[in-house]
């Protein structure tokens, strides 16, 4: 491979934004994005097949939406699978995924603060990209639960990016810390700043056919240590 190969696009949340509406509007349902971007999640974590238990904490946004299309994958594959929910409220593709969980019998618990599941692979889908400053209340609560149980030694996977970090600068109050993150669509510009590395563990980047409506930055992913895979 010649160093052009290594050179992967960097892109602010405004463009991504933009970017999932563009193919969104070319005839891509959101849901066919969602179901890739679950898809992504899964063959990028090389932890299912050994774990006795995963819970997946969902928000109730798309990134929830995400965590809810895995885990109907990790119960078609007959991994134990759970949902901690910090919301009943899901429109959109995330209410079809977790309309589709309910109806296979997943099991979707409220989060109630003090809750602490007892999993040896916890899924982060609480805050997207387009989180800005600190979180709030429960979601505060969930950070700091699940950084508990990585610091005991669960395994940590943050879909798309650390819940409570800034996806253009990198900055958080209070952030998921992770052993691995996987970035649905592109690179995003804050995932690489010196103090998100430090919270994201290694990282990989799941392209599910959403491309850059605006060129912007290119870094060589080998530099970072990223992976990336992509998924149609």
């Amino acid at each position: 491979r010649s160093k052009q190969d290594y050179m992967i696009d960097l892109v602010s949340v405004e463009n991504m934004r933009l970017s999932d509406q563009a193919t969104i509007a070319s005839g891509v349902p959101g849901a066919v994005l969602m179901e890739r971007a679950a898809r992504g999640i899964y063959l990028s974590c090389d932890k299912w097949k050994d774990a006795k238990s995963v819970c997946i904490v969902t928000g109730s946004g798309n990134n929830g939406g995400d965590g809810y299309a895995l885990a109907l994958i990790l119960a078609e594959n007959n991994i134990p699978v759970k949902i901690l929910s910090l919301s009943d409220k899901s429109s959109g593709d995330a209410g079809y995924y977790r309309d589709q969980c309910i109806a296979s019998g997943i099991t979707i618990t409220p989060y109630e603060e003090g809750a602490t599941p007892d999993c040896d692979i916890i899924v982060d889908c609480l805050l997207g990209t387009g989180f800005r400053g600190a979180p709030r209340d429960n979601y505060a609560r969930a950070i700091t639960m699940i950084n508990e149980l990585h610091d005991k030694g669960c395994y940590v996977l943050s879909a798309d990016i650390n819940s409570g970090m800034n996806g253009d600068t990198g900055e958080f109050d209070c952030c998921v810390m992770s052993d691995i993150t996987v970035s649905i669509g592109q690179l995003k510009k804050g995932q690489i700043a010196p103090g998100a590395l430090s919270a994201a563990g290694s990282i990989t980047v799941a392209y599910i056919g959403i491309r850059p409506v605006t060129a912007e930055d290119q870094v060589d992913e080998s530099y970072f240590g990223i992976k990336c895979i992509c998924i149609d």
